[in-house]
């Protein structure tokens, strides 16, 4: 036999091994695929495991702060399934998770998680295709202990910017009382039994305006640069925009970026400077709610209100305002420009008083000065009144003359300049 037929004869019996290969492949998967049907005749997305990551840069798409435990969830949600429903604000190759349980007075024992991105915006049911089992160390259970949160293993997911996602987890056992968001502006399910699997959202007949237990979704993405995180109160937290409609002026704003930052909501309804209550105080919160963030370039600092309106009504504008440079220089230290915005109008509410308005107008002209923030943007002068400068403009004013309408909203998002996130120059007035 010559040398060149020597080697035909090899690539022959190559060619073989891989074809007899190839069907015994094809003959397994067809066989557990027919397993699985027989098994649950629902409609079903083959679920995959995490695997690891491709190339880019890990940055969170979506994050809420967890405010508080939970009342009435002595016992956590045992036996239940929670799918939490959050939106995109920018896009990505692969998602992981954190879920918490800050509030919690006993272990959380999760034992199944999934992710999915919803068919239509606000639904429970995923889209064809979607659904992924997320695992964490390599093991679809994980226990976080009370105080303690957990992050996921990646899973591979083509995530969409500006889209819902879908984040359900399954707790066999109680646990304590669930760390929450309590206003969401969003609607969530709940669905009795281990329903993490499940593609079709009908059995998700329990709804909720809470976030529970989630608290960030990263992406792996190669395109945007980082993320913008805000640090707020109820304003930030969109309290008097649409609910479910994503009209949030944060969600303005990560319209604006397109892409090219995500916009991250840490804002806290009732949240002050100086004092814990609805929710520990921005100082006290500021390194696990902005400096922890995957992929933080730029925070906004949206404080100084609620020390204002709530008791004991803060007298001194040097206490806000020296809060508002601490802020800044753990910002500063921890690599992060600051962007520092006004405080709004708030006469035609109750406890508005010339005192009070005093102070505001103290803070304000100090914000303005500059030397506190890198740059600012004036939510005051883009909503007040120009006619009764300490009120809302009625076109702006939800009706309570402290929150903002969905138009409101929408002007503080358009007075944000987004130049000014990668500008290096002295600071700067927007």
């Amino acid at each position: 036999m010559t040398k060149r037929n020597g080697y035909a004869l090899l690539a022959a019996l190559a060619a073989v091994v891989v074809l007899v290969s190839g069907a015994i492949f094809a003959g397994a998967t067809l066989s557990s695929a027919g397993k699985d049907t027989q098994a649950d005749p629902r409609p079903r997305t083959p679920l995959r495991s995490a695997a690891p990551a491709n190339s880019g840069t890990w940055i969170g798409t979506w994050a809420t702060a967890p405010a508080s435990a939970e009342p009435g969830t002595e016992n956590g949600f045992p036996g239940r399934s929670i799918r939490n429903v959050v939106h995109t604000s920018i896009g990505g190759t692969s998602a992981r998770i954190t879920l918490s349980n800050l509030y919690g007075t006993r272990p959380l024992r999760i034992t199944h998680a999934s992710i999915a991105v919803a068919a239509t915006p606000g639904a429970p049911t995923a889209a064809t295709g979607t659904m992924r089992r997320l695992l964490f160390g390599g093991s679809p259970t994980v226990i976080i202990p009370a105080g303690g949160q957990a992050l996921s293993d990646a899973a591979p997911l083509r995530v969409p910017a500006d889209a819902d996602l879908l984040v359900t987890t399954y707790s066999p056992t109680p646990s304590g009382p669930a760390t929450h968001h309590p206003r969401a502006r969003q609607t969530s399910y709940i669905a009795e039994g281990d329903r993490t699997q499940d593609v079709l959202g009908d059995l998700h007949a329990g709804q909720t305006p809470y976030w529970r237990y989630l608290t960030a979704v990263d992406v792996l993405s190669g395109k945007a640069q980082g993320a913008v995180v805000v640090i707020g109160d109820s304003i930030t937290d969109g309290v008097t925009s649409t609910a479910g409609a994503n009209r949030r002026w944060t969600d303005v704003l990560a319209d604006r970026l397109d892409g090219r930052y995500s916009v991250l909501n840490q804002g806290i309804s009732g949240n002050r400077l100086l004092m814990d209550g609805t929710g520990p105080s921005a100082l006290s919160r500021f390194d696990r709610d902005v400096l922890s963030r995957s992929g933080a370039k730029a925070v906004v600092i949206a404080l100084g209100i609620n020390d204002i309106l709530r008791p004991p009504h803060e007298a001194d504008p040097a206490r806000i305002t020296q809060a508002l440079e601490q802020l800044a220089r753990q910002a500063r230290a921890g690599g992060l420009r600051v962007v520092g915005a006004t405080l709004m109008p708030f006469e035609g509410t109750r406890v508005h008083t010339p005192q009070l308005e005093a102070v505001r107008d103290a803070v304000n002209n100090r914000i303005r000065a500059g030397g506190i923030f890198d740059t600012v943007v004036d939510f005051d002068r883009a909503l007040r009144d120009p006619y009764a400068p300490d009120r809302l403009l009625p076109a702006y004013d939800s009706g309570d003359h402290l929150h903002p309408s969905d138009a409101g909203y929408r002007r503080m998002g358009m007075a944000f300049d987004p130049a000014t996130l990668s500008r290096s120059t002295a600071p700067a007035q927007l």
